[in-house]
């Protein structure tokens, strides 16, 4: 019988990519995506496929507003950074940075792994195109782990610890396109970009449409979603 897992979704490249792994794996996944807040709210449509697409054991969507402490580009009246190079990308923690998002979307995800008896969690970060998040990074994701089991009955009572998984952690995005791509993933159902228009077409300029762009191109593989400006 297949171990159940917790995976977090936001419906974006890089998550997609992760659940796909994770049931490569044999994993049974229990998706969970959030509501939290996010002026790019196409995504959680964008998880919404995936997860019917890939076939999961159970998709919730938790509510959290972290617009009520702002502070972002995607929580906030702050202005999403457009058009910069990679070398401008990796000078400090861009506008784009949700403070505090990773740990407290593990945080969620720990709580479901304790009911589920899930003691596997995977996450989409990756450390090689990370854009200055400091929540990407391996000596962030093993201090988690660390305090994932101190923190959970199921690590003390049972000896069962939990383990979070990174499996992107040092791939470049053209690697995890072509792993993705290898194991069936339809990357027209994903949704990527910071500043969306009304249609869900992508802006192109973010740092994150700017990745994605440039991780197809070097995969050679054509990128199947709808970019604005570009004719259908």
């Amino acid at each position: 019988m297949p171990k159940p897992a917790i995976v977090l979704l936001s419906g974006g490249l890089d998550s997609t990519t992760t659940l796909a792994i994770a049931k490569d794996k044999g994993f049974a996944p229990y998706v969970l995506s959030f509501r939290y807040g996010q002026r790019h709210s196409v995504e959680l449509a964008a998880a919404h496929r995936v997860a019917e697409r890939q076939g999961v054991e159970r998709h919730i969507v938790a509510d959290i507003n972290l617009r009520v402490f702002g502070g972002s580009a995607l929580t906030d009246d702050i202005e999403v950074l457009k058009g910069r190079t990679e070398e401008e990308m990796n000078e400090g923690i861009p506008s784009s940075y949700v403070p505090a998002r990773n740990t407290i979307f593990l945080s969620f995800a720990l709580a479901y792994a304790e009911v589920t008896g899930a003691r596997d969690i995977f996450t989409g970060v990756t450390a090689v195109d990370y854009s200055g998040y400091p929540d990407c990074r391996p000596e962030y994701l093993a201090a988690y782990e660390a305090m994932a089991n101190l923190a959970t009955k199921s690590a003390v009572e049972d000896d069962s610890p939990i383990k979070v998984h990174a499996p992107l952690l040092h791939l470049s995005k053209a690697d995890i396109i072509r792993t993705g791509t290898r194991l069936g993933v339809d990357y027209s159902l994903t949704s990527s970009c910071y500043d969306p228009d009304d249609e869900g077409r992508a802006c192109g300029q973010c740092d994150t449409c700017v990745l994605r762009l440039k991780g197809f191109t070097e995969a050679g593989v054509p990128d199947p979603v709808r970019y604005q400006g570009v004719p259908a």
